[in-house]
């Protein structure tokens, strides 16, 4: 794997955490975004969509902010109207929400998959 995996985290998500601890042991180049802070762009948003094929893997469903807007709610945007939600408000992302490069996105934590993804 050629780079560096750009990390959007949240200090207070122990699942982020955990993540962030499994890079480190296994010596993958990694900066940390704060998710809350600097939320991915609207573009990296819409390129992950792309990647993973499902916008609802991106949405952090079990959130504050999710909960707010209310499942039926966001299952009723568009596209682009998410696309703009969640740029907007981090805490509405899946985190850790990771790009390994412009076209291969991770969300979420899951070790077999980010072994898979990441080896090379």
């Amino acid at each position: 794997m050629a780079g560096t995996l750009q990390v959007y985290s949240y200090n207070r998500c122990s699942t982020c955490r955990k993540a962030l601890a499994w890079l480190t042991e296994r010596g993958i180049a990694h900066e940390v975004y704060d998710i809350t802070l600097t939320p991915p762009s609207k573009a990296k948003l819409a390129a992950a969509h792309q990647s993973l094929g499902d916008r609802k893997l991106l949405f952090n469903t079990s959130g504050q902010s999710y909960r707010a807007i209310g499942a039926a709610t966001v299952k009723a945007l568009t596209d682009d109207q998410a696309m703009d939600a969640l740029s907007a408000d981090g805490k509405l992302i899946k985190r850790p929400f990771v790009e390994v490069n412009s076209s291969t996105y991770l969300t979420g934590f899951k070790p077999d998959l980010w072994a898979s993804a990441l080896q090379g």
